[in-house]
């Protein structure tokens, strides 16, 4: 389903837990990390797709989130054509995304990679909420910073972020000791692994996996 311009409607999803941390998904067999995301079927309205992608995709129910916000309007991206399935081009232009800002109010153990039987990830951890936007994959890196910027006014209260506040600092200019191994607190759901290393960045989708249409 396809606008007039091109663009397929789509949900971003930003699940925060009590850190005010963030969701960080490998996709299946890649070693590409991202955010859920996912289209809006003929009939639903943004919501609806939310709901349907955060099962589908983290094995999460509207009973374990509390949703905080939601951007405005469509942020759009373009996909390069090397990425658009062959029989698209011409006519398939990129994703118009409405974002999520969600709130766990579940526990860690809720989330499961393998709720359907075509697993969008393969392994999850969290993440500090201002991702570096030289690890995402260049063509989205717009929407991110569009997305995370205008859901960032809404972040809960938490110490976590307080933190730097009164040390002056920005959240995403964590004191570089607190990096110096990245990763160690997560929780692996059921059916996934973790690789070592992941470097918490985006790969480009090749095209047999990015499938962006």
């Amino acid at each position: 389903m396809l606008d007039r311009d091109g663009f397929r409607p789509n949900v971003g999803i930003v699940l925060l837990n009590q850190k005010n941390q963030v969701f960080w998904g490998k996709r299946i067999r890649t070693h590409s990390w991202q955010f859920p995301q996912g289209g809006i079927d003929r009939g639903e309205n943004p919501e609806q797709a939310m709901i349907r992608e955060l099962h589908e995709e983290v094995g999460l129910c509207r009973e374990h989130i509390r949703i905080v916000a939601r951007t405005r309007d469509w942020l759009r991206y373009e996909v390069p054509d090397r990425y658009i399935r062959r029989d698209a081009r011409g006519h398939y232009k990129g994703q118009k995304q409405i974002w999520f800002l969600l709130q766990l109010v579940g526990h860690d153990w809720d989330l499961n990679l393998r709720a359907t039987d075509h697993p969008e990830f393969d392994a999850w951890r969290w993440n500090d909420y201002w991702v570096p936007l030289d690890a995402v994959v260049e063509f989205k890196r717009g929407v991110y910073e569009m997305a995370l910027t205008e859901l960032a006014r809404y972040l809960p209260r938490s110490e976590h972020r307080n933190r730097f506040l009164r040390q002056g600092m920005r959240p995403h200019e964590q004191d570089p000791a607190q990096d110096a191994m990245p990763g160690v607190n997560f929780e692996l759901p059921p059916g996934a692994t973790f690789e070592p290393d992941p470097q918490t960045g985006f790969c480009p989708d090749s095209p047999e996996n990015s499938n962006e249409t």
